[in-house]
């Protein structure tokens, strides 16, 4: 065989085994990333989700979605009604309970216990306070505004995740969800000096009344079940007359400033 000949022999043959290879390390990817997460950033069972593939070894492409809107499209489109979900080569497995039960492992209960327990701390703090203080209602509601205010202060990504799940102006806005504990605290400021006014009492009325028409759609209209932000991220606390009675208070003592 001539020398050109060998030549270009070994140039295709080593073309088709550089395509062999390159295909074999994409299948290779393919086949190791068959798990796919599609999760919440700060979900704590989506962290688990991931926690728990990363544990048995598993490798998996990590979907985070960026906004509301994603999270509502995708749950329409499979059907399903919570975040996390995992899919094994394009089916669905479920959430982080039904992967651990895939693995066989101790499944850790994705249903947390309703608790309490947050608000009445809160409210009785509140409630020492303004007494020691010379009780007034507007002092209470200063000091209850004011320690629920620290308490979203304390984990502002998870207050967001939360707030933005049923108040309509923060999804639409949703820097306003970076903005309402600031609000909040200013408020309670407000009720606990004497700097009472037509403005502080207007802005009162406006963010209590949206609260109060957030929780309303959300929970007496829409039915969905969800967890009250109003003491921060990650609160099993539901979402109902606790929070609308906290919103309901910002508009009275709104009006009461006013008048």
């Amino acid at each position: 065989m001539e020398l050109s000949t060998r030549l270009k022999f070994c140039l295709v043959e080593g073309s088709l085994l550089t395509g062999f290879l390159v295909l074999s390390v994409y299948e290779m990817s393919q086949e190791v990333k068959e798990y796919k997460v599609y999760r919440n950033e700060t979900c704590p069972w989506g962290k688990k989700a991931v926690s728990l593939l990363e544990r048995e070894k598993k490798q998996f492409d990590d979907h985070l979605f960026s906004s509301n809107q994603e999270v509502e499209e995708f749950k329409n489109k499979y059907s399903v009604k919570t975040v996390p979900q995992i899919f094994f080569q394009g089916k669905r497995i479920g959430g982080y309970t039904d992967l651990a039960e895939e693995f066989g492992v101790k499944v850790e209960s994705e249903a947390k216990k309703t608790s309490y327990a947050p608000i009445i701390a809160v409210f009785s703090v509140a409630l020492a306070l303004s007494v020691a203080t010379g009780f007034k209602m507007l002092s209470f509601m200063g000091y209850f505004l004011s320690i629920l205010a620290c308490l979203k202060l304390m984990n502002v990504s998870g207050f967001k995740e939360g707030f933005r799940e049923y108040d309509l102006l923060a999804r639409v806005i949703p820097s306003y969800a970076n903005v309402y504990p600031f609000l909040e605290l200013f408020i309670g400021l407000l009720f606990l000096s004497s700097l009472y006014s037509t403005a502080s009492g207007s802005l009162s009325i406006v963010v209590g009344l949206l609260g109060v028409i957030s929780i309303t759609k959300a929970v007496y209209i829409d039915k969905k079940d969800l967890n009250c932000a109003c003491i921060g991220g990650d609160s099993n606390l539901p979402l109902g007359f606790v929070s609308l009675s906290e919103n309901l208070a910002m508009v009275i003592m709104g009006i009461f400033l006013i008048l």
